[in-house]
């Protein structure tokens, strides 16, 4: 349980901020980078739950990251000034009061940073895509994936697209100026932000292997994170301490606030939410107080308040039981979400009313399907053009896709040239591409499809 390697301020590459005047530790410098990040401003319209929404009211990847972001640094104050946990790492508040809380709020703002259009079902379209890509080469439009070289490991990254992996290739490698270092983070901050350290095989019995969490062109890139922060256990990766934190404030997040837009969209009343909460003694205490408001409002103000109530509840299951097990999770032993370690089985409850009655609404689906088309149309669009035999559809294709990207791209694979595009490995190709699909906003993404395909030329 080594906490200064945990919360490791040094950097991918030295830093050359100028520090002279400058009071801020080097988390608080990576706040500054990823706050004025091109990528940290394209959430504001990007899905949460509801694509292409026109109702201000409704959450944005945006606005969901920014109250992960307040969760995760109130989660970070109660621990630091824990007495359990200071006993435990013989830490003193002084030294870690400016570390873990800022550490929790950057990885809390941009813990979705990767995520592409129409929210976690883009994810499932592209990844679905390239299953169909790479295993039925009949389809007519997939024919190119006969001349595509790329071996078992590059495919399934596609394969098992993901937007944590996507997030964390924008953070280490895209948001390029003339290196290729990305925003440069710190080991801390980047380490904190992974919640799956798994670039090899997806094993769902294991939290840090649930999922394809970093793709083969950042590998490099986590066995640096993980030498320098601590995080081998024998053979395996584990996840750094704090990224539980970051995943307790995600879940609390989506979870109440999920069930607030619904409430906001007119779908359910507060009387049916208090249907499934009653059972938890704590909270039926305090639907029974709610239940004394009346007047004007009412009925909004008795959501509120649960909801503050909710979110309050859950931050102490999270603290108490990151405090708690807090060897197990060192140890990488620890194989629960925080929130659901909770024998009243409350964040399960909203997880099941969420499902119910809020993604399976005709209104999400309808909008999610629009989306498939989108993205599978650009898919294809740009896959054809990329790959294409003749240079008049590639040179066209190239010009369209970001200059950042490609440069990225290229700077990976030591070119200098943007010339030089042509003779990068086939998998950079296919990378270049993804990375300016999932980059775009909902609206951008619909706009640009119907340029391409003709349904509109300005």
């Amino acid at each position: 349980m080594d906490w200064n390697k945990y919360l490791n301020s040094q950097r991918l590459r030295s830093t050359e901020r100028e520090k002279k005047g400058d009071s801020r530790n080097e988390f608080e410098s990576d706040f500054g980078r990823v706050i004025f990040s091109p990528a940290t401003r394209r959430m504001h319209d990007k899905t949460q739950v509801f694509p292409l929404t026109l109702d201000d009211n409704i959450h944005s990847r945006l606005t969901h990251s920014m109250e992960v972001m307040a969760i995760g640094h109130s989660l970070g104050l109660r621990v630091v000034e824990d007495k359990l946990f200071l006993h435990k790492t013989n830490l003193k508040k002084q030294d870690i009061h400016r570390n873990i809380p800022v550490i929790l709020k950057n990885a809390c703002l941009v813990h979705d940073i990767g995520n592409p259009p129409f929210g976690h079902f883009g994810e499932s379209v592209i990844a679905n895509y390239f299953e169909r890509f790479f295993n039925n080469n009949k389809e007519d439009k997939f024919h190119i994936s006969n001349r595509i070289e790329l071996s078992k490991l590059e495919k399934e990254d596609f394969t098992n697209f993901d937007g944590n992996a996507q997030g964390f290739r924008v953070l280490t490698k895209l948001q390029v100026l003339n290196d290729a270092h990305g925003l440069n983070l710190t080991y801390g901050t980047l380490g904190a932000f992974l919640k799956y350290p798994n670039s090899g095989q997806i094993d769902k019995k294991y939290l840090a292997t649930k999922k394809r969490g970093v793709f083969q062109s950042e590998a490099d890139v986590l066995k640096k994170i993980i030498d320098n922060c601590d995080l081998k256990s024998a053979d395996e990766f584990k996840r750094h301490p704090l990224a539980f934190l970051m995943e307790a404030a995600d879940s609390i997040c989506y979870l109440v606030m999920d069930i607030e837009d619904g409430f906001n969209k007119g779908w359910y009343g507060f009387d049916d939410v208090k249907k499934i909460l009653v059972g938890i003694p704590k909270v039926k205490k305090k639907i029974k107080d709610l239940d004394k408001t009346s007047g004007l409002g009412s009925e909004i103000t008795k959501m509120v308040k649960l909801r503050i109530f909710l979110i309050s509840e859950l931050v102490k299951i999270a603290v108490y039981n990151f405090v708690n097990h807090l060897e197990g999770i060192c140890e990488g032993e620890y194989n629960k979400e925080l929130i659901d370690d909770d024998p009243n089985g409350l964040s399960d409850i909203l997880r099941e009313f969420v499902g119910v009655n809020v993604f399976p609404k005709r209104e999400i689906q309808q909008l999610e399907l629009t989306g498939h088309s989108i993205i599978t149309g650009l898919l294809d669009f740009y896959i054809e053009f990329i790959f294409s035999e003749s240079k008049h559809y590639r040179k066209r294709a190239i010009g369209m896709i970001s200059g950042s990207l490609i440069r990225a791209a290229l700077f990976e694979n030591g070119f200098k040239k943007r010339s030089d595009f042509d003779s990068l490995p086939d998998y950079y190709k296919l990378r270049v591409i993804v990375d300016f699909i999932s980059g775009m906003t909902d609206q951008f993404a619909l706009q640009h499809y119907q340029k391409l395909s003709g349904q509109k030329i300005s």
